[in-house]
């Protein structure tokens, strides 16, 4: 396998397949933090210290390949990336931002699919995410359990009776697991009730960030719900409230689609086909407006409004329009405005292939 395998397919396999309220739960994600005991955290490790992280994860992991899961996985070292590739792989989930840019000796695992991904020397000596399409935080638990046992027995983790398992973060210490859902949440940004639904999901214990995670951008209606508590609590717990409360934003959200669908149809379907129109026509598009843009292009698909149009188109053209993806494309480097132009190309050609994919 090669690393070109992950960064010029701008879906993972995962994606391709559609899990339960997909229409409105992107993605569901969890992430186990864990750190080898006997030697310091990341960011205080030395060069040595970090390479013999990488060293004895990928003794595991050769011993790992007996699991079906990460039968054909692939370690990757960041020392062995372009910046334009490591910033691919972060477009596309895989990575964190935290490990293109600030890692020591730092490395990935990647599962064939994609679906796992196990960060090394990012803030924690081992990041393992599971990600599974649609609403499935249990399903994605079960797997990361499952590749954390098997680890737990080839290497001795940090860890006290006390508190539980020891991270970099205080706000991991404990089960270490930060279990999160991504969502499209168009019909309640357009009815203005994001306002007054965020601070209630704060107020349980519960994060909302962008898409990107902590600190960054929420674009295009979609946003990363998450616990914020891992001391106290055991992991199954910690999933049952998430995977409540999303399930309330879900009927938030499907009671907004069928207000507008009843109260203003018209203006529905002119703000959905407008945004169709310049998506298919534009010339020029900047990330934001293309994520706004297609935010609509993917409601109205969900909706039955916009037929003939795979609902994928959204997620995938959401990470070919991405800066690196799009230099990565052009195997060039690209300053702002030609980006723009660039992305105003590619989603027209998309749209056009899916049309006349249609027509035959």
């Amino acid at each position: 396998m090669s690393l070109k395998r992950f960064t010029e397919h701008a879906l993972s396999e995962w994606m391709r397949g559609k899990g339960p309220q997909s229409d409105i739960v992107i993605s569901s994600r969890v992430r186990v933090a864990r750190n080898l005991s006997g030697l310091p955290f990341p960011m205080l490790a030395t060069s040595a210290q970090s390479s013999q992280v990488v060293r004895r994860v990928e003794e595991a992991l050769y011993a790992a390949k007996e699991l079906p899961v990460l039968k054909e996985a692939e370690l990757i070292r960041m020392d062995d990336l372009s910046e334009l590739e490591k910033r691919v792989l972060v477009e596309k989930h895989l990575i964190s931002p935290q490990l293109a840019e600030e890692s020591r000796h730092g490395a990935v695992v990647l599962s064939k699919d994609e679906a796992i991904s196990i960060m090394i020397n990012e803030e924690d000596h081992i990041r393992i995410q599971v990600l599974y399409p649609g609403f499935q935080p249990q399903e994605a638990w079960r797997i990361a359990n499952q590749l954390d046992d098997w680890f737990e027995k080839h290497l001795t983790y940090a860890f006290s009776e006390q508190t539980g398992y020891l991270t970099s973060c205080p706000t991991n210490v404990g089960t270490g697991i930060r279990a999160s859902v991504m969502v499209h949440l168009p019909a309640l940004a357009i009815t203005k009730q994001l306002s007054r639904l965020f601070p209630a999901i704060t107020q349980v214990g519960l994060a909302v960030r962008g898409i990107y995670g902590e600190g960054s951008e929420a674009l295009g209606n979609l946003y990363q719900v998450s616990n914020q508590v891992t001391l106290g609590q055991r992991e199954e717990e910690i999933i049952d409230k998430l995977a409540s409360v999303v399930k309330q934003m879900i009927q938030h959200e499907q009671s907004a689609r069928r207000r507008l669908a009843e109260g203003t149809p018209i203006q529905l379907e002119d703000r959905l086909y407008r945004s169709y129109g310049v998506l298919s026509q534009a010339r020029v598009i900047s990330t934001k407006e293309a994520m706004e843009r297609l935010s609509d292009l993917r409601l109205g698909i969900d909706m039955g409004i916009l037929s003939d149009i795979d609902a994928n188109v959204m997620n995938e053209l959401i990470v070919m329009t991405q800066p690196g993806f799009l230099q990565q494309y052009a195997q060039e480097r690209l300053d702002s405005q030609e980006r723009d132009i660039r992305r105003a190309v590619m989603i027209r050609e998309r749209l056009h292939h899916e049309g006349t994919e249609d027509e035959q």
